[in-house]
């Protein structure tokens, strides 16, 4: 078996080493290269031909975002796992083209060097396959507010559900900013470590018409507004008073092995909206959302699912599709389109 080739970019000497000491642990890596400096690192990638780099944020002669800019457009098959501190510049990152992030030790509290390990292997492994999907060239600016769409009057009632995991932080932006402040309330899971789903909530409402923000128990679903699930430990479901659409979020074990789930909030919304709903499902490897999104077209939902082409891993929206759970297979640019499309009739 071809071992996955990988390199490790940080200025922490302990670091480095503490990283490199536990990832040729893993039978099916090759550490070939540990670099403090991103500037000597950015020279040596030609020779070296990794599959992979993990690459620190914060560097005293070059930023991570900086060295994917330069790096990505001479050595496109290069993968890049971005390890951050607590810090919004992520998403600057995954913007140039990393695949995924994961939160640097000390990142956040109650940090487990297991879990990170863990995290960080089936990281690179799924980022050796992705497609990488090249940076913009130019920084994301805000989005011109779409037009209010002429939305039918029976989806005042609907709710749009949205999953997704690698690669779904970029996809989700590409469809919330095409959506006008008048589109019906939207509940989201995308996988991403705790603390961070806020920072991203923050970034993306800059960017789009309609409010995001992270969830919190009680928070009304309602036109205009998008609720992200926190990353942590409790599973996100959607419910129903007199008033209207919540959520509710509560300590829960790993379904489809994440918390949240997407299956959980598809299943959910499943339940409570049925036939009012829209389902999305986006990019990311694994099954999550699969099944909960065969439900909720059980229940007379309209669903929709990302094509491969556009997706950096098709894995979840592959099984969804073809478990029948997909009524739309659409590039990510269309879904937007073909959302506002079924709102409107």
């Amino acid at each position: 078996m071809k071992k996955i080739r990988v390199i490790i970019i940080d200025d922490s000497l302990f670091f480095r080493t503490f990283l490199s000491q536990k990832l040729s642990g893993e039978p099916s890596f090759e550490i070939i290269g540990s670099f403090g400096d991103p500037v000597e690192a950015s020279g040596q990638i030609g020779a070296l031909r990794p599959d992979v780099i993990a690459l620190d944020m914060e560097m005293p002669r070059m930023r991570g975002t900086e060295f994917l800019k330069k790096v990505m457009p001479k050595h496109p098959n290069v993968k890049t796992i971005v390890i951050s501190a607590l810090s919004g510049n992520v998403f600057d990152a995954m913007q140039a083209g990393a695949i995924d992030f994961v939160g640097k030790p000390g990142s956040r509290p109650g940090f487990d060097e297991r879990q990170f390990v863990t995290e960080i292997i089936q990281k690179i492994k799924i980022a050796s396959a992705a497609h990488v999907k090249f940076a913009s060239a130019t920084p994301v600016r805000a989005a011109i507010p779409p037009p209010r769409m002429n939305i039918s009057a029976a989806s005042s009632k609907s709710l749009i559900a949205i999953g997704a995991s690698t690669g779904g932080t970029e996809a989700l932006l590409e469809v919330l900013k095409r959506l006008p402040k008048n589109t019906p309330g939207i509940v989201i899971v995308q996988h991403m470590p705790p603390v961070f789903t806020n920072m991203y909530a923050e970034r993306v409402d800059k960017l789009c018409a309609m409010n995001i923000r992270e969830a919190k128990t009680g928070d009304r679903v309602k036109p205009g507004v998008v609720l992200i699930a926190p990353g942590g430990d409790s599973q996100m479901y959607l419910r129903q008073d007199a008033e209207g659409y919540y959520v509710y979020l509560t300590p829960g074990a790993k379904v489809s092995g994440h918390c949240p789930s997407v299956d959980v909030l598809f299943d959910s919304v499943s339940k409570t909206v049925g036939r009012n709903a829209i389902g999305v499902i986006l990019t990311g490897m694994g099954a999550d959302g699969a099944a909960g999104l065969a439900s909720m077209r059980r229940s007379g939902a309209h669903t929709i699912g990302q094509d491969e082409a556009s997706c950096v891993v098709y894995g979840m929206p592959m099984v969804a599709y073809k478990m029948g759970a997909v009524i739309e297979q659409l590039p990510l640019s269309s879904i937007a389109d073909a959302i506002l499309r079924k709102l409107s009739k």
